[in-house]
């Protein structure tokens, strides 16, 4: 034992005691240098992310919130006496088993998606279901081969004589309202070449619906004349996504990454596009993506809402408010609406960039343009609508100076 002499007063330090201290800051640092190595070499998919926490968190309940708080505040257990005894020792148990196993009890698939091959690809979840939306016709994405996407093998096209003549179906009237000079809605293009078998000669297999270009593009066109002619101006962005993740040899699985930068460059450059819709085609067959309406054969709809982000919950009453109306006028065309998230989704698909940003899934590999612009119009219809009553109780004296 040393003393030390300050102001007059001796202090006796230890020397076992500054060992001790000195040898805990070293445990200390060795395990944080540790587990930073540990979290730093883990594959990405083993890291702990915000997507993780985020779907960890969503499986607590405002039961299970109520009684976690109840357990240091008991004002908010006896808010819940005789509404919530459910909620006992068993449901605990069962809640943290799944939060840190994340198997569901009551939900075999949660088990069986990781052990059965692609049965995981059903472990999703339905916002909104339409007529005959279930799990296993939910939409989905396949990467083409590498040739297709680089265009090195492409199908001759077939059945295109009639695609560029007016259908005649029906006379649009002039439309009362008009966004002037604006242009509010943003339409693009992800997977730009996403093709259809019917004009792709040869072609059978859904994994090669590409075309450089005759593709989703072309229902892009048929969108904005639609929306236009009912006074919603609209830009159809024409940027050859593909093309510039073949420039980068950047793979299919970027396209989102890479179309960010062109939504984002073109929203900075105009503030008026509030509205972003991708456009897309299911890898589905024809009997889960074609509806009959009237004697008529209309390409299904599906709208995909990314979920991993803050914004998402905005864009989803858009897509729902869409749905209802469809399901009012054309009963059937959509199969809803659905959330992605977690591993092999993107989960984002560039809708945190606005709060009405929607993916559309047009139809699938088996449908023709004809049933691809009869939902184009079907979609711009009740589009309009949305927009002027959305318009009218957000700025209605503009509404009024607009229409005279």
């Amino acid at each position: 034992m040393k003393p030390i002499k300050t102001n007059g007063i001796a202090v006796f330090i230890q020397g076992t005691s500054l060992l001790k201290i000195f040898g805990g800051f070293l445990l200390f640092s060795f395990m944080i240098f540790s587990l930073s190595g540990v979290l730093t070499v883990l594959k990405p998919e083993y890291r702990i992310s915000s997507s993780s926490v985020n779907t960890a968190t969503n499986k607590i309940t405002g039961e299970m919130l109520y009684h976690f708080l109840g357990w240091e505040n008991h004002h908010f257990m006896q808010s819940l006496d005789g509404q919530t005894g459910s909620f006992g020792t068993s449901t605990l148990a069962n809640t943290l088993f799944k939060l840190s196993t994340n198997i569901n009890l009551d939900d075999p698939r949660s088990l069986l998606g990781r052990e059965l091959p692609y049965f995981s690809i059903y472990d999703k979840e339905i916002l909104v279901a339409g007529e005959g939306t279930n799990y296993t016709n939910m939409p989905f994405e396949s990467a083409p081969p590498i040739e297709i996407l680089r265009a090195e093998q492409q199908a001759t096209l077939q059945n295109i004589e009639d695609l560029d003549k007016p259908s005649g179906e029906k006379t649009v009237a002039p439309s009362i309202n008009t966004t002037g000079d604006r242009k509010v809605v943003y339409i693009y293009f992800s997977h730009n070449t996403e093709s259809f078998l019917p004009y792709l000669k040869g072609v059978t297999d859904p994994n090669l619906a590409h075309h450089s270009q005759l593709n989703v593009t072309k229902i892009g066109d048929k969108l904005k004349e639609e929306l236009e002619s009912k006074g919603i101006g609209t830009t159809v962005e024409k940027t050859d996504i593909q093309a510039k993740l073949n420039e980068k040899g950047w793979h299919y699985s970027r396209s989102y990454q890479e179309s960010r930068n062109v939504v984002q460059a073109a929203t900075s450059n105009d503030r008026n596009l509030t509205y972003l819709i991708d456009i897309h085609r299911d890898s589905h067959r024809k009997n889960d993506t074609t509806k009959e309406i009237n004697g008529k054969s209309y390409a299904k709809l599906a709208f995909v809402i990314g979920t991993e982000h803050p914004n998402y919950e905005k864009n989803a009453r858009l897509a729902s408010e869409l749905h209802k109306k469809l399901e009012g006028k054309y009963k059937g065309l959509s199969r809803g609406v659905l959330p992605q998230q977690g591993p092999g989704n993107n989960g984002i698909y560039n809708q945190d960039l606005s709060e009405n940003a929607i993916l559309i899934e047009f139809g699938g590999v088996d449908n023709t343009f004809e049933e691809l612009n009869r939902s184009a119009e079907a979609l711009a219809e009740v589009f309009s609508e949305f927009y002027w009553q959305a318009e009218s109780v957000s700025n209605p004296v503009q509404e009024q100076t607009e229409k005279k």
